[in-house]
């Protein structure tokens, strides 16, 4: 048993398909049978022996090699192709369906008649199926596609002057972003980054491993390149790498004179200089009323304590009162005087 590959059309679509006794070339058209039925397709790569074990895995096989009777049927499923398309394009006008078709494609038993078309909406198109099978009085197959697909079985050339990769060779659609443009320092203009179907190019998946690793790597600093590897780097990188060390040191070194010339204005400045949230508030200090007497503190021995002693000593009255009553006091505890003259009048210094 053996394994070879195999082109479809319309879609262009590369499978894997067993052969048991068919002898096939490079660019031999054949006649195979796969999960739609029989079709019509052509080898690109020799049959090749299949592992032990992996023919359970392929269903798909080769029928026979193309003869002139198979060339004959091709060429006349081609032309019921084109008029079944031209049916089917009045058919989506007569009921004003927003819908574009894209291509039409039998079977090569004829069994099955598939539409293709692109809409932007969901579109009810039961009706137009009942038309078209009244109309070819076979099986019926409407199959939404997007643009991609739709450029993959259109065909055409793309910016780089060669035909479409995605109906040459490609057989899946990888997700394409922006991001791969960037580390690609690619132009991010979308008339240059975009193919035929409007959609990022898929060639620029082809490189973006390669450049995602590079990114990875941990990036010398310019310091550290020895001159074997300053050699091999483009000569604007090194110029920007030293460009920058340039600007960094200019702008250290203005830094530092600004600390100097701040720390030189400080010292020269005769007044020290104080935040406006530590300023302390002025305050008057309260004035003592007339009545209020302050309190003197004596000690054991009479004396005023040094507490009280400038309370005293700016309130005058208080100690020349404290004078008359001790006088008054000596007066009345005199003795030898008679009772009208003793201490019953009240002195004149009273």
């Amino acid at each position: 048993m053996q394994t070879v590959l195999i082109r479809l059309r319309k879609p262009t679509r590369v499978f894997t398909f067993l052969s048991e006794t068919v002898e096939l070339r490079r660019h031999d058209d054949c006649v195979v049978e796969s999960d739609r039925g029989m079709e019509y397709g052509t080898c690109i790569l020799p049959p090749e022996a299949c592992p032990v074990g992996m023919e359970k895995r392929y269903k798909m096989k080769v029928l026979r090699k193309a003869s002139n009777d198979d060339e004959s049927t091709y060429q006349r499923i081609l032309e019921d192709e084109a008029t079944a398309k031209r049916v089917c394009k009045e058919k989506i006008a007569a009921r004003k369906l927003r819908m574009k078709l894209v291509d039409a494609e039998f079977t090569f038993d004829k069994q099955k008649l598939i539409f293709y078309f692109t809409a932007e909406d969901r579109v009810d198109f039961r009706q137009l199926v009942r038309d078209l099978a009244q109309q070819f009085k076979t099986r019926i197959e409407l199959r939404h596609i997007q643009v991609r697909d739709e450029a993959k079985i259109v065909g055409g050339l793309g910016i780089c002057g060669r035909e479409l990769c995605c109906s040459t060779f490609l057989r899946e659609f990888k997700p394409i972003s922006m991001k791969m443009a960037k580390r690609q320092n690619l132009s991010l203009n979308p008339t240059k980054i975009s193919g035929q179907c409007g959609r990022l190019l898929c060639c620029l998946a082809y490189e973006n491993d390669m450049y995602q690793q590079e990114k990875r790597r941990a990036k010398p600093k310019p310091s550290d390149i020895s001159p074997d590897e300053n050699m091999r780097r483009s000569a604007v990188q090194v110029a920007v790498d030293r460009m920058r060390e340039a600007e960094k040191k200019v702008e250290n070194e203005a830094a530092a004179e600004a600390e100097v010339e701040a720390e030189a204005a400080i010292a020269e400045s005769p007044e020290p200089v104080v935040s406006a949230r530590t300023t302390p508030v002025d305050r008057e200090a309260p004035v003592p009323s007339q009545t209020e007497k302050p309190e003197v503190k004596q000690s054991a021995e009479g004396e005023t304590s040094p507490e009280t002693k400038n309370d005293a000593d700016g309130d005058k009255k208080p100690s020349t009162g404290r004078r008359r009553r001790r006088r008054s006091r000596r007066g009345r505890g005199g003795g030898g005087g008679d009772k009208g003259s003793g201490g019953d009048k009240p002195s004149s210094s009273e």
